[in-house]
């Protein structure tokens, strides 16, 4: 069989050019079509559905939101592993599927699930499905270099102008902000004043919410015009909160500032994030999708942060904290320095030793088509280019140089064999 290969390739020589420059061209095609990454994603093929319920105890999210989820969530098609997890407040479904199920196919069977799970549920709780992403996803940190301003006000330009703009990036799945305070009016409330007045925190609660909303009117027409009526009644002050009515007394109205006082404030932090001990700072994360290519993900994060920082505030900057960009290019560097230092000490060693810059050129043109056929298969078994990959193509180079050597240097032997016959 394979001299007759042998035999078929030396009779067709164009053919076997013209198959070879094919194959050179389509190789060419997948590596540019190659997702790029600097690490191998093994994580495992899950959904993540997230629950809410604040204030109460893990063992009251168990039974409650918990353990009906994970009861009714079973039975879906290709479904391998289903883990709860319950703590204060919070709650955590792992649904694990099997490796050839479509990650965006099991999310819309999830959801479909949630669809009906959610009426087992406490009124109010809303279970939601976690990023597209892994584990590996996360590829860029940044942070802000905000002199002048505090901690709330940078999480504030984070929260509403910088994640909603990176957030329409393709092969974004998230923007995760972390660091400062997420602003929120607070209530202080004396309990003695609220004894007092026979009130309870529920009328205080009620008397907020209904006083903190837009109502709709209807339109009527007077003078050949039309008028829309309304009331706008959102909160947008400390005054207006104090100023709310919970009840009256001897027709006096009961307002907030008479049990207790307002102020503007943090949320709840459960950490900080401090960069190199310098302080506290505010930034993001933004997570990949799956299956996407991370190196012209980041680069179009690049792009879009060079115009999202024409808009910030003056004196407001991004400082980057983690890019794998660099990881990935180092990883083709060391290749391209591979293949570099290859074809150098192969046509030196072969020109020495035989002497013969045609046998050189054979073992030179097979590196650059073996390299760019192998992407094909890299592609077809949807595998990415990343630091094993990539070694395992670096040390594969080695291999092939040593098949040609070994070929080259055959066929050279017994060319001169036979010449020496004659």
């Amino acid at each position: 069989m394979v001299e007759r290969l042998i035999s078929f390739s030396l009779r067709n020589r164009l053919l076997v050019l013209l198959l070879a420059a094919c194959m050179f061209g389509w190789g060419i095609y997948e590596v540019r079509h190659n997702s790029i990454d600097a690490i191998p994603d093994l994580s495992e093929n899950q959904v993540i559905v997230f629950t809410e319920w604040m204030g109460r105890s893990p063992q009251v999210i168990e039974d409650q939101v918990t353990y009906p989820l994970v009861a009714n969530l079973q039975g879906i098609p290709k479904l391998k592993n289903i883990r709860g997890s319950s703590m204060f407040g919070m709650s955590f479904v792992y649904l694990v599927f099997e490796d050839n199920a479509d990650i965006y196919w099991a999310r819309t069977r999830v959801s479909e699930r949630l669809n009906f799970a959610q009426k087992l549920l406490p009124e109010g709780i809303s279970p939601t499905i976690g990023p597209d992403g892994t584990g590996v996803g996360h590829i860029f940190w940044y942070t802000l270099d905000a002199k002048g301003y505090d901690l709330g006000e940078q999480r504030a330009l984070q929260d509403w102008y910088i994640k909603f703009a990176l957030q329409t990036l393709p092969g974004v799945s998230e923007v995760a902000s972390f660091g400062g305070f997420q602003k929120q009016y607070q209530i202080i409330i004396d309990p003695i004043k609220l004894t007092f007045y026979n009130l309870s925190m529920m009328d205080v609660l009620k008397s907020v919410e209904s006083n903190n909303n837009d109502v709709g009117g209807r339109k009527f027409e007077m003078s050949d015009k039309s008028y829309i009526v309304r009331g706008l009644g959102y909160i947008k002050s400390i005054s207006e909160i104090e100023n709310i009515s919970i009840s009256t007394s001897n027709n006096t109205p009961i307002r907030i500032k008479d049990i207790g006082s307002v102020q503007m404030g943090g949320d709840i932090r459960y950490g900080i994030f401090d960069e190199n001990g310098e302080g506290e700072k505010v930034g993001g994360i933004i997570v990949m999708r799956y299956n996407e290519n991370a190196d012209a993900v980041i680069k179009s994060i690049k792009t879009k942060v060079a115009e999202v920082q024409k808009g910030l505030p003056e004196g407001v900057k991004f400082q980057l904290a983690y890019d794998r960009s660099e990881l990935i290019e180092e990883a083709i560097s060391s290749v391209k320095r591979t293949l570099l230092e290859v074809f150098i000490s192969v046509s030196i060693i072969v020109l020495i030793f035989l002497f013969h810059w045609r046998s050189a050129l054979i073992i030179l043109i097979q590196i650059p088509i073996s390299v760019a056929s192998s992407f094909i298969f890299l592609n077809a078994l949807g595998f990415s280019s990343n630091i094993m990959s990539l070694t395992g193509i670096a040390l594969a180079i080695g291999v092939i140089v040593d098949d040609g050597i070994v070929i080259v240097e055959n066929a050279y032997r017994h060319l001169s064999e036979a010449q020496k016959k004659e």
